[in-house]
């Protein structure tokens, strides 16, 4: 991304989501560059339709409309996957991704492989990735069904 396309949008985020404190407004900057570098290396076709107002982002893909939920469980827990799937619901959205971003290499995916039992995340998402954000390496966990 570059820097005058990031700043743009930063300063989007501060003033839409304004009544964020500043670390839910730091989340969502990181959000959304772990959003554009993915779109970068999985298909630069892909459009961004929605990440201001919550932590699923909208895009479209191959003519639909399909939600991506970024998870780096170095600093947070698996979000509630039922809300993921009124979330799907409520916006109509054709299928759900689910993306454990890493920041360095994890050669061992068994603790994706135990978070994904332990949250049954392959019965609520579509496909499941890992992202590895500075190798730009996305490694699919769980492909289309």
């Amino acid at each position: 991304m570059e820097l005058t396309a990031f700043q743009e949008l930063t300063q989007e985020i501060s003033v839409e989501c304004f009544f964020m404190t500043e670390s839910q407004q730091e989340e969502k900057v990181i959000q959304l560059i772990d959003l554009h570098h993915f779109v970068e290396c999985f298909d630069a076709k892909m459009k961004i339709v929605s990440y201001l107002h919550h932590s699923i982002n909208i895009v479209v893909h191959e003519g639909e409309e399909k939600g991506i939920l970024f998870c780096d469980l170095k600093h947070s827990a698996v979000p509630d996957s039922n809300a993921s799937e009124e979330f799907r619901r409520r916006f109509g959205l054709s299928e759900l991704w689910f993306v454990f971003v890493e920041e360095t290499f994890v050669p061992d995916t068994a603790c994706y492989t135990d978070a994904i039992i332990e949250n049954s995340l392959d019965i609520f998402y579509d496909r499941i990735f890992t992202f590895n954000f500075f190798q730009s390496i996305i490694q699919p966990l769980k492909k289309e069904n």
